[in-house]
């Protein structure tokens, strides 16, 4: 077997329900087909990668090993089957509510937030390294190969994303396993904790750009990062609090490369385009702020 399957082959190939009735409910996702699979009283979600990912960095030996070992931590959901030809994943059903940006900007949600992700980030090391300033490189190269449209100004800033980079070094943390890619979709809430689900564009990361990304994703203001920082280490931290700030303008920078791209290779009916577009004015704004100057030394100081 070799290329993209259909539902219909998926549910041929697994054995969890072979020989049972099954039913079909189509879940919503950006980047590959996402379905919860009923047999009797059982429910299974089912993951079938999207066409052409290994333009978006995608490796998805390296998700699925990172999904196991996530798994352990109890914070994230267990393979339950794997097809390899097919990179396709049925993993364990989380009955809860999918999170929205608007649900986890409630006042009590960035405690949760810090509590997943410190037993997210204190399980077993990924198999790879993330790191957003090398997989901007990468997202450029692939757009100047593919010929891929990107925003009006976008290399112009290349400068000061050298300069970001080199003062998040400053007071780097070291690398923990993190998922990277923290939209509030990405958690599930059952009522005791928050899952985390995909992972993607997970591996070992400054714990700064996992908080930065998914205060970002979320939408949260200077309060609620400033909750989320203090709740992740116990106590304000005024220079990590900046490194997450700038993390947070980092992962505007490469989700518009990553939005970009999708706009030319996704069969998914979405504006990608005009995702891209928002996502870089976002960071223009931050860039060409008058805070920007003192955050840059907040980041840096000793």
């Amino acid at each position: 077997m070799s290329g993209r399957p259909s539902i219909d082959d998926v549910l041929e190939r697994v054995s969890l329900w072979k020989g049972r009735e099954t039913r079909l409910t189509r879940l919503a996702g950006l980047t590959n087909e996402n379905y919860i699979v009923r047999a009797g009283d059982e429910r299974y979600v089912v993951r079938i990668p999207g066409q052409s990912t290994e333009l978006l960095a995608v490796d998805r030996e390296n998700e699925r090993h990172n999904a196991e070992a996530a798994a352990t931590t109890g914070v994230s959901p267990r393979i339950l089957e794997y097809v390899p030809e097919w990179s396709v994943m049925v993993l364990e059903f989380i009955d809860g509510e999918t999170m929205s940006g608007e649900r986890l900007r409630s006042p009590e949600m960035p405690a949760s937030v810090a509590a997943s992700l410190r037993r997210l980030h204190a399980g077993p090391r990924f198999r790879k390294d993330f790191d957003m300033f090398r997989l901007v490189e990468y997202y450029l190269r692939i757009t100047a190969d593919q010929a891929v449209t990107i925003p009006k100004g976008f290399r112009d800033r290349l400068e000061t994303v050298a300069e970001v980079e080199r003062v998040v070094a400053v007071n780097a943390l070291p690398t923990v396993p993190c998922h990277n890619d923290l939209l509030a979709e990405n958690y599930i809430d059952d009522g005791r904790q928050l899952w985390i689900i995909d992972f993607e564009y997970s591996g070992n990361n400054d714990p700064c750009f996992e908080l930065g990304d998914t205060a970002q994703e979320c939408e949260y203001d200077d309060e609620l990062r400033a909750a989320l920082c203090e709740a992740y280490f116990g106590k304000p931290d005024p220079v990590q609090l900046a490194r997450m700030r700038l993390h947070a303008l980092m992962a505007d920078v490469g989700w518009t490369l990553w939005a970009a791209i999708q706009a030319r290779i996704s069969a998914i009916d979405y504006d990608f385009w005009g995702w891209a577009e928002e996502r870089w004015g976002r960071a223009v704004d931050v860039m060409d702020s008058p805070r920007f100057g003192g955050l840059l030394a907040d980041a840096a100081r000793s």
